[in-house]
C-alpha cells in the first residue's frame, strides 16, 4: 500500500498516561525513537518529570514494543493503554518530547505523581451512579471545542480553550458554585484520565472535599459500558486522525478544517462558510486572503496527493492536550 494505509487488523491505536517522577528524560527519548521507528510506530510522546502522556500507532507488534519499554522505567511498571484500531495509519511523523509538563496546567506545585494528592478514581461501571446523583457536581474538562461534540449528559463546561484556564474557571465560577450548592461529590472527567486526574489533584490543593475522576476517562467508559445503557452524548474527540470516535469506539462523523485544525460536523460542512481546506465556521474571519491562498494551494496538493493513495503531510492534525 502507497502512503500511511495499512489493512485494519495492522493499524493498533494507543492512548496512554501515567503520572510518575521521572528522570534520565533526554536518554529515554533517543531510545524511544528509535525503537518507535525502528518498528514502524507513529505518532506522539511526551515526557516530563511528572509522567508520560501519548498516543502511537503502527503494527500490534511494534506498539506493544514501545508500550513494554516504558513500563521497565522505574514509576511505569503499570502503564496502561487504551487501545482502538484504525483503517489508515492514524499519524504522519513520530515524535518524542521533553516537556515541563505531560499536560499543561501551570500550577509546578501540583503532584499528581503522589497518589495522596488526587481525587477519587471511579472506574467506568460505578460512574453512572455517582453522576446520577443530584448532589453531584459533574464537570467536563477538556476544551470547549471537544465538548461541543459530545459530553456525559447534564455535565458543566467550563468553555476553556485549553487546560491551562482551568484554575482561573475554578477560582471564577467554581468557587463561588460550590459555596451556593454545597454538593456531596464533584465528578471530573476528560477523554483519558489526564486531564481531569491532574484537575483533581489541583482542586484538593485548593481546599475542595469530595474530588472524584474518571478511571481511564471517556474512552474506558465507552469500552466498558453498552451503548443502551449508557450517559454518553455524541461523539468523542481524540488526538489523531480519526478526529472522533462514536460509543463503539468507531471513527466518527467529524473532520478537521484544515485552516484552523478544529472538529467540524457534518451540519458545518454544509454551511456557506466551509470550503474544504480553506475556511470554515470557526476560523472565516481569522485568516487574510493571503492565507486563504496558501491554503487553497495546499488544499490542491492534499487532493493530488488522495488521488494518488497517499497522505500529504501537510494536512491539519489533532495535538495531544499536553502538546500545546
Amino acid at each position: 500500500m502507497q502512503g500511511g494505509a495499512q489493512s485494519p487488523s495492522a493499524v493498533v491505536v494507543a492512548a496512554f498516561y501515567r503520572f510518575a517522577a521521572l528522570d534520565h528524560l533526554p536518554e529515554l527519548r533517543v531510545e524511544l525513537l528509535a525503537l518507535a521507528a525502528d518498528r514502524g510506530v507513529r505518532g506522539t510522546i511526551l515526557l516530563a518529570c511528572e509522567g508520560v502522556n501519548g498516543t502511537i500507532a503502527g503494527p500490534e507488534a511494534g506498539v506493544e514494543a514501545v508500550l513494554e519499554r516504558l513500563r521497565k522505567v522505574a514509576g511505569l511498571e503499570r502503564l496502561e493503554a487504551k487501545i482502538s484500531r484504525s483503517e489508515l495509519q492514524a499519524f504522519h511523523r513520530l515524535k518524542v518530547r521533553l516537556k515541563r509538563e505531560i499536560v499543561t496546567l501551570g500550577q509546578p506545585e501540583v503532584a499528581p505523581y503522589l497518589a495522596s494528592t488526587v481525587g477519587t478514581p471511579v472506574p467506568p461501571e460505578c460512574w453512572d451512579d455517582l453522576i446520577a446523583d443530584p448532589d453531584t457536581l459533574v464537570i467536563d474538562t477538556r476544551n470547549a471545542y471537544e465538548v461541543a461534540i459530545g459530553s456525559f449528559a447534564g455535565a458543566i463546561d467550563p468553555a476553556t480553550e485549553r487546560f491551562r484556564e482551568f484554575p482561573q474557571w475554578v477560582e471564577r465560577e467554581l468557587k463561588p458554585l460550590v459555596d451556593q450548592s454545597q454538593p456531596r461529590a464533584i465528578a471530573l472527567f476528560c477523554t483519558g484520565g489526564i486531564r481531569c486526574e491532574k484537575a483533581t489533584a489541583y482542586l484538593l490543593q485548593q481546599g475542595f472535599e469530595g474530588v472524584h475522576h474518571l478511571k481511564g476517562g471517556i474512552l474506558r467508559y465507552l469500552e466498558a459500558i453498552p451503548e443502551e445503557r449508557s450517559h454518553w452524548r455524541g461523539e468523542c474527540y481524540v488526538f489523531d486522525q480519526r478526529v472522533a470516535v462514536n460509543h463503539r469506539l468507531e471513527p466518527g462523523q467529524h473532520s478537521l478544517c484544515h485552516a484552523c485544525g478544529l472538529p467540524l460536523s457534518p451540519a458545518d460542512r454544509a454551511l456557506p462558510s466551509y470550503v474544504e481546506g480553506v475556511s470554515c465556521r470557526h476560523c472565516r474571519d481569522r485568516f487574510s486572503d493571503a492565507d486563504r491562498q496558501r491554503f487553497a494551494e495546499r488544499q490542491r496538493q492534499i487532493e493530488r496527493a488522495r488521488e494518488r493513495g497517499q497522505q500529504h503531510v501537510g494536512a491539519a492534525m489533532p495535538t495531544l492536550p499536553g502538546d500545546a
